[in-house]
């Protein structure tokens, strides 16, 4: 039907209505629910970013009927071997002091996790139980890292996030989850962490620019342009 469904609400009986009843009633537009997809690994300090962005931007704009919809892109699977700490660590100086001065408070290296794999269970088992609740695990496993200093792939760091949310410990389904969602990623098409898709719409790491200068240093800055060219288009249907 369009960007609007159109609802009317009638009473059980329409010729047993009070007058003033049913002159009460009116017309309701509701805006069906809007879901960007991200594909993300939850040590990934460029999907931090990135999805603090888009977070950010939905809400400033009010779109409640936003869903942000984060699947996994298991980097460790991906390339094969876990994430260098010492090497994030960098890429988290470089955020922090080019493109993102209020991110990364009290970030770790010493607490960085052996494995992201049971963090990304987790996540997935929070969207088994609904998008909400799965998007604000995704982001409060990101901020237990990048924001709190705490190792993720901790049990009891991860029951921590997981009972803050009323989420169920996970199980083999939410590990078969985060491997399914991977190659799902392969097959569409997915460069890196993060990967936005809405519809037909896609971009990769929209919210920065990284690029290295003549002596190999890490340049970035915040892409703003790029960001909101792929929102407004998303928010467009």
């Amino acid at each position: 039907m369009g960007r609007f469904a159109v609802l009317r609400r009638y009473p059980p009986d329409r010729s047993q209505a009070h007058p003033a009843q049913f002159n009460s009633l009116r017309w309701r537009r509701v805006r069906p629910v809007l879901v960007i997809e991200v594909y993300a690994d939850v040590w990934c300090p460029f999907a931090h970013v990135g999805l603090r962005s888009v977070v950010r931007w939905r809400n400033e704009l009010g779109r409640d009927d936003v869903i942000v919809r984060v699947r996994a892109w298991p980097l460790e699977l991906v390339n094969g071997v876990p994430l260098d700490p010492t090497i994030t660590a960098e890429h988290v100086d470089d955020l922090r002091a080019q493109v993102a001065s209020d991110l990364f408070c009290d970030f770790d290296p010493g607490q960085f996790p052996r494995t992201s794999l049971p963090a990304l269970a987790v996540a997935a088992a929070a969207y088994s139980r609904d998008d909400r609740t799965g998007e604000a695990v995704s982001v409060a496993l990101r901020d237990a890292l990048f924001e709190e200093g705490r190792d993720i792939s901790r049990p009891d760091v991860l029951a921590s996030v997981a009972s803050a949310h009323g989420v169920r410990a996970p199980v083999n389904q939410d590990d078969e989850t985060v491997r399914t969602e991977w190659h799902e990623g392969e097959s569409r098409g997915v460069k890196g962490s993060p990967h936005f898709f809405c519809g037909e719409v896609e971009a990769f790491c929209p919210s920065l620019e990284i690029s290295k200068d003549e002596d190999g240093y890490l340049r970035l800055w915040r892409n703003i342009e790029t960001l909101d060219a792929f929102l407004e288009e998303c928010f467009k249907k």
